[in-house]
């Protein structure tokens, strides 16, 4: 552990000017806080602080910031409160230890939430100053250092998780690589504790074997850039057994199938001596194709510059990763956004969004995430790793992660492009909004009139942003629906009460029921978390109600609802056994926390399907529905064809084909096809009867 007047000396080191009193006052505080608290290893709680400002003092941060790395856990453990913090060391330590401080005492149902919200609340403060992020990445890193103290397995491999998939892509997201590798690789070995065995034994016995190939292939390549006037320093390294493991996953590939676990960085005066070294490697060496990044010219959205490529090299053409770049590329790779960290230039107070623009996409995200469960995979998707650069017709770089789509790419430029985005063109010719993208696609958005996101873009899209925006849309449409619905449902039991909804009647049952106000009562009934006589009850208490329906009958609701557009997979759901269309006689299903279900009135899944019966009817603007019909076709050349001819002479539009049977004579198709109504359904099938290959054509049901 560091001693007190050691910590000041290194930071004094850097910084003649820090405030040694400041520093001084945190360490005495922080000891006598703690007090005899002891850490899963057993020794002094208060060692751990000081080595995460230990930790902070090899990235030369600031004084502030290291004492808010000393004092970063009183609040939470100790009795001190933030009030004392702010009185003895100044607002602005007392800000950024709050805004590290985990809300650890924060009354949560499950734990999910209390991540969730501990979440939220730090990556708000981070947003505001990034020293936060820093402190907390080098507490965790250094939690992570001990973990194996930690006695219950469980509890380490929850926190290697949230190491894994949270703080070691925060990390790579301001370019800090050094701890992003650490995180990952202790993480790695909690998480995959026999894969990383074998992987390490496996590279101890490649070291025996090929010891001295790392230096002998550093000087062979350095002698080689000296030989054409490139003065150049070269270091190689092996990769670790996270990064050797993930790329064994990824390529299904195992370790003797892997050529390059070696890894060689050329470090050169400027950028254009890069540049300079990467020709005089590969006229050397042969290029490995498809394995060149130029990340110089475009860097990362985390600042990170450097050439990288593969080559072949010696007799046996062992493959090595080859990274060239300059000095201060090299600094930054390291220690990403504390080598050039603001606050040493004086500039204190600026905003980490205005050098990270991602942090605001991040927060949009986490703003509209509807429980924690969607927070936590929001948060891990906003810093998915892999990226694909793509441009605007005007030539605009934007970043997106990797198998992006044309409608991430419109959330990514403007969130009112990616909702009214009803097409895309790329490189100039129209593609599905599914198409994945690859580097160097230009992409245009074709917008429609109507901001309405499509709920089945979910299914594809990569983008947290994207994701979230979407989603967003659904809830709020089903809100709206189950707001409509709730309204006829409570006017149905005022109108059966013979009682009017004015202030006199709603204040006091609202009050019963404990509801804010009259849209909680309808949206509390929509979603059948009120019944009928509940609030026929709370309206007029002691009111006589009719006798509760049984769930079996097929009895009539008392009023009927209008069903006004329907939004299949929003607020309504057409049974997908029955696949009722306009022209079915129709009946809804309210199950408890679920939205409405539509069948046909004989539908055998009826009596299943627990839930409130309604009767409801096809509102006048329907526009039809997809129906599904049985086939039989001879196996004969060009059956399929007449088939497909003669539904779209009808103006149908086939939405699903699967092939159920086949013989040597016939074979059976399941068509779900797109139609008006009945009137109209009748009229498909007679016509597809009368086609020469078809045997018969039936409605099923399944």
């Amino acid at each position: 552990m560091l001693r007190q007047y050691e910590l000041v000396e290194r930071v004094k080191a850097y910084d003649p000017e820090a405030d040694e009193d400041l520093l001084n006052r945190a360490y005495v505080f922080s000891v006598k806080a703690h007090g005899s608290q002891l850490r899963a290893s057993g020794d002094p709680y208060f060692s751990h602080p000081v080595q995460v400002a230990g930790i902070l003092t090899d990235l030369k941060l600031d004084d502030k910031t290291i004492a808010c790395a000393i004092l970063h856990d009183t609040i939470e453990d100790t009795v001190a409160t933030h009030e004392e913090i702010e009185r003895l060391f100044g607002p602005e330590v007392a800000r950024l230890v709050d805004g590290v401080t985990k809300l650890s005492k924060i009354e949560a149902q499950t734990e999910s939430e209390r991540q969730a919200e501990n979440l939220r609340k730090f990556l708000l403060a981070m947003s505001n100053d990034i020293r936060v992020l820093l402190v907390k990445l080098a507490d965790r890193l250094h939690n992570m250092r001990t973990l194996h103290h930690i006695k219950k397995e469980e509890k380490r491999r929850r926190i290697a998780r949230e190491t894994m998939d949270i703080y070691a892509p925060l990390a790579e997201r301001i370019g800090m690589y050094g701890f992003m590798e650490e995180m990952q690789e202790l993480a790695f070995r909690q998480l995959e504790p026999d894969a990383h065995k074998t992987i390490s034994q496996r590279m101890d016995r490649l070291r025996e074997t090929t010891g001295a190939n790392v230096h002998r292939i550093s000087g062979s390549v350095e002698a080689v850039l000296r030989s054409k006037g490139l003065a150049a320093s070269v270091t190689g390294r092996e990769k670790r057994p996270y990064s050797i493991w993930r790329k064994m996953q990824a390529r299904q590939m195992s370790f003797e199938q892997l050529s390059d676990v070696m890894a060689f960085r050329v470090i050169v005066d400027d950028v254009t001596d890069c540049y300079r070294a990467l020709g005089i490697v590969h006229g050397r060496w042969p290029m490995v194709p498809g394995r060149f990044k130029d990340f110089i010219s475009t860097p990362k959205s985390n600042g990170y510059r450097s050439l990288h490529t593969s080559v072949l090299l010696g007799s046996e053409a062992a493959r090595i990763e080859v990274q060239i770049r300059t000095a201060l590329m090299h600094e930054e790779a390291e220690y990403g956004l504390a080598a050039h960290w603001a606050y040493k230039q004086g500039t204190e107070g600026a905003s980490a969004r205005e050098a990270y623009p991602w942090i605001d996409d991040l927060l949009d995200v986490l703003q509209d995430a509807a429980n924690p469960e969607e927070l936590l995979e929001n948060a891990r998707l906003a810093m998915f790793q892999d990226q694909v650069f793509v441009f605007t017709p005007k030539g605009e770089l934007y970043q997106l992660p990797g198998d992006s789509t044309p409608v991430d790419f419109a959330y990514a430029v403007h969130s009112d492009l990616g909702d009214s985005c009803v097409g895309a063109k790329v490189n100039g010719r129209v593609v599905p909004l599914r198409t994945r993208l690859v580097n160097g696609d230009q992409v245009e958005i074709m917008k429609g009139k109507v901001k309405a996101p499509d709920p089945a873009w979910e299914g594809f899209v990569a983008s947290a942003k994207a994701r979230a925006a979407i989603r967003r849309h659904v809830r709020h449409k089903r809100r709206e629906e189950l707001q409509a619905m709730g309204s006829k449902l409570l006017d149905a039991v005022a109108g059966r009460l013979r009682v009017a909804l004015g202030d006199d009647i709603m204040g006091p049952a609202l009050g019963r029921l404990k509801l804010q106000d009259r849209s909680a009562l309808e949206l509390a009934m929509a979603e059948n978390r009120l019944t009928d006589d509940q609030v026929a009850e709370a309206l007029v208490p002691g009111a006589a109600v009719r006798p509760a329906r049984s769930r079996s009958s097929k009895a009539k609701a008392a009023a009927a609802i209008s069903i006004e557009g329907l939004t299949p997979g929003v607020g309504f759901l057409l049974c997908d056994h029955c696949r009722p269309v306009p022209g079915d006689r129709i009946v809804g299903n309210r199950a408890p926390d679920g939205p409405i279900s539509v069948h046909v009135i004989d539908c055998d899944l009826l009596g299943d399907e627990a839930g409130e019966w309604l009767d409801v009817r096809w509102g006048a603007e329907t526009a039809g529905a997809a129906a599904r019909i049985a086939v039989v076709v001879h196996n004969q050349p060009g059956a399929l064809a007449s088939l497909a001819a003669s539904i779209a002479a009808h103006n149908a539009n086939i939405v699903g084909l699967a092939l159920k049977h086949r013989d040597r004579e016939f074979h059976t198709d399941i068509l779900d096809i797109e139609v008006e109504n009945t009137a109209h359904l009748a009229t498909l099938m007679a016509a597809l009867r009368q086609v020469k290959a078809v045997v018969s054509a039936d409605r099923v049901r399944q």
